[in-house]
C-alpha cells in the first residue's frame, strides 16, 4: 500500500485538503476536476496509508479529527513549499495553462469582464476560461472559483482576499416620458411624490442613500418593481414606470442616448466598490497572475471613462440639499 500510495501522496494530499477547506468531497471534485468516488478513494487511501482517521463522515456532516486538523496544516505547509520550488525552478518561463474558473456579477461582467475574457483567451490560447455570473458573494473554495469580480460598499468579513481595482456608484434615471407626464423632482425630498423602481440584492440596500458630496439623505422609496438585477429595473426605467436607481455602468448607454433622462444630477450614491476576489494571494498559478494583471491593468480606466459622463460640478451648499 506505500509503495502505491508515495506515488500520488502529494495528489491525496491535495485531495485531503481541498475537501477539509472547502467542506465537502463534492465541492473538492468540481475543484479538482475528478469525481466525487475518486477523491473519497484518494482520502480513504491516505487514512490507509498513514493508519489514523483523519475525517468524520456521516450523511449529514463532515468533521476533521483532532489528528485531521494537525495533518492539514503539515499537508498546507509541505504542498506550499513545492509550489514555491517548482516556481523557482521552472521561473519566467512558465506559461498560463490548464482552466481558470472566473466569476462576476451579470450587467458589470457583461460591460467590462466579458471582452477582457476575450482579449485573455487570444493572449493565452493554453488556458480555457470557465465565466460564470452570481449576483451574490461567493464561496470561492467551495466553488472552485479562481477570482472573483464583485461589487459592494463594504465587504463581509471574510478568509477571502480582496484587492480594490476602483469604484463605481449609482444614479437616479428615468424615461424622458415619464418625466415628460410627472415632471421632473427639484430636489431630492420630492423622490417621496414619484413612483420608485428598486434594485436590491446582497450588494445594495433597500434604502436609497445619496449624497451630493456635502449632504446625504436617506430615501425609503415605495414604487410598482423591485429586482434583484439591473436588467429587470432597467427595463421598467425604460418602459415608464418610474424613476429607478442603478449603477452608472447598467444606464450609461442608454443616458448618453437620450434613451434615459439623468434625474438629480448633482445626487449619486456613495462609493461602490469593484474588488477582485481570491481564495489566497499566496503561489498563485501563472494562468491566475496573467488574468490578474489584464484586470489591473484595463479595467480601472473603463471604469474611470464611464464614470467621467457623470461627473458634474456639486450644488452651492444649501442649493437643493435637504431641509
Amino acid at each position: 500500500m506505500r509503495k502505491n500510495l508515495d506515488i500520488g501522496l502529494l495528489h491525496a494530499m491535495t485531495a485531503f485538503l481541498r475537501v477539509v477547506d472547502s467542506g465537502s468531497f463534492t465541492a473538492a471534485a468540481i475543484q479538482m476536476d475528478l469525481t466525487t468516488a475518486q477523491v473519497s478513494r484518494l482520502v480513504s487511501d491516505l487514512e490507509n496509508h498513514l493508519q489514523t482517521k483523519l475525517l468524520q463522515r456521516t450523511t449529514r456532516r463532515l468533521a476533521v479529527t483532532s489528528v485531521g486538523e494537525r495533518y492539514a496544516d503539515q499537508c498546507r505547509s509541505i504542498l506550499e513549499l513545492v509550489t514555491e520550488a517548482e516556481g523557482e525552478a521552472s521561473g519566467a518561463s512558465i506559461q498560463p495553462t490548464g482552466r481558470l474558473r472566473i466569476q462576476c456579477m451579470t450587467i458589470f461582467g457583461g460591460r467590462y469582464i466579458v471582452p477582457l475574457v476575450s482579449k485573455y483567451c487570444a493572449m493565452y490560447p493554453k488556458v480555457t476560461i470557465e465565466y460564470s455570473t452570481s449576483q451574490h458573494v461567493p464561496d470561492l473554495l467551495a466553488e472552485g472559483v479562481d477570482v472573483s469580480v464583485y461589487l459592494a460598499q463594504q465587504l463581509p468579513d471574510s478568509s477571502i482576499v480582496a484587492q480594490q481595482l476602483g469604484a463605481t456608484h449609482g444614479v437616479l434615471c428615468a424615461s424622458p416620458a415619464y418625466m415628460a407626464q410627472h415632471g421632473s423632482p427639484v430636489n431630492v425630498q420630492e423622490l417621496t411624490d414619484y413612483r420608485c423602481l428598486r434594485l436590491i440584492n446582497p450588494s445594495t440596500t433597500p434604502h436609497w442613500e445619496l449624497t451630493d458630496g456635502q449632504h446625504t439623505y436617506t430615501l425609503d422609496p415605495r414604487g410598482p418593481l423591485v429586482g434583484d438585477t439591473p436588467e429587470a429595473v432597467l427595463h421598467g426605467a425604460c418602459s415608464g414606470l418610474g424613476i429607478a436607481l442603478l449603477p452608472l455602468y447598467s444606464v450609461v448607454d442608454r443616458i448618453l442616448s437620450g434613451e434615459l433622462a439623468h434625474v438629480l444630477p448633482h445626487w449619486r450614491t456613495p462609493d461602490i466598490g469593484v474588488y477582485m476576489l481570491m481564495p489566497s494571494r499566496k503561489f498563485l498559478e501563472a494562468k491566475t497572475r496573467a488574468w490578474l494583471d489584464l484586470l489591473k491593468m484595463e479595467l480601472p480606466a473603463a471604469l474611470a471613462h464611464d464614470a467621467s459622463h457623470f461627473n458634474r460640478s456639486i450644488k452651492p451648499s444649501g442649493e437643493g440639499a435637504p431641509v
